[in-house]
């Protein structure tokens, strides 16, 4: 999440209020666009160890996008709706688990196309 910018991420263990998951996954975006890329991250991520979404909400407006994994489920909001929302009030009573911030790859670690590659298939 982190890599596509995410902040505020909070993860919440609700299994002892609730039986609709074991943990809400919370983070925050800057605009429509961060908050769509960030759930696409999640799914991509999820998809490459054969997690499947349940279900996928809100990714059209994406001021909020809701992703159901079953025990595990993800919201991504917009720092305004998330505000509006107050899921961590709703929520006061869980347990926070402490989230380590995921260190980004560095530019210069990811492997660069070279020129003559780029062009060379533009011809």
């Amino acid at each position: 999440m982190y890599d596509k910018k995410a902040t505020d991420v909070v993860v919440l263990h609700v299994a002892t209020l609730t039986s609709v998951a074991d943990y809400l996954v919370l983070a925050s975006a800057d605009s429509d666009r961060q908050t769509r890329a960030i759930a696409d991250h999640v799914d991509g991520v999820l998809s490459q160890t054969g997690s499947n979404p349940l279900s996928i909400e809100g990714k059209a407006s994406s001021q909020w996008v809701l992703m159901d994994y079953g025990d595990v489920v993800v919201h991504i909001f917009r720092h305004d709706s998330r505000q509006n929302y107050g899921l961590e009030r709703l929520w006061a009573d869980a347990k926070r688990i402490p989230v380590k911030e995921e260190q980004p790859v560095p530019a210069a670690a990811k492997p660069a196309r070279s020129k003559r590659v780029a062009n060379s298939r533009r011809a």
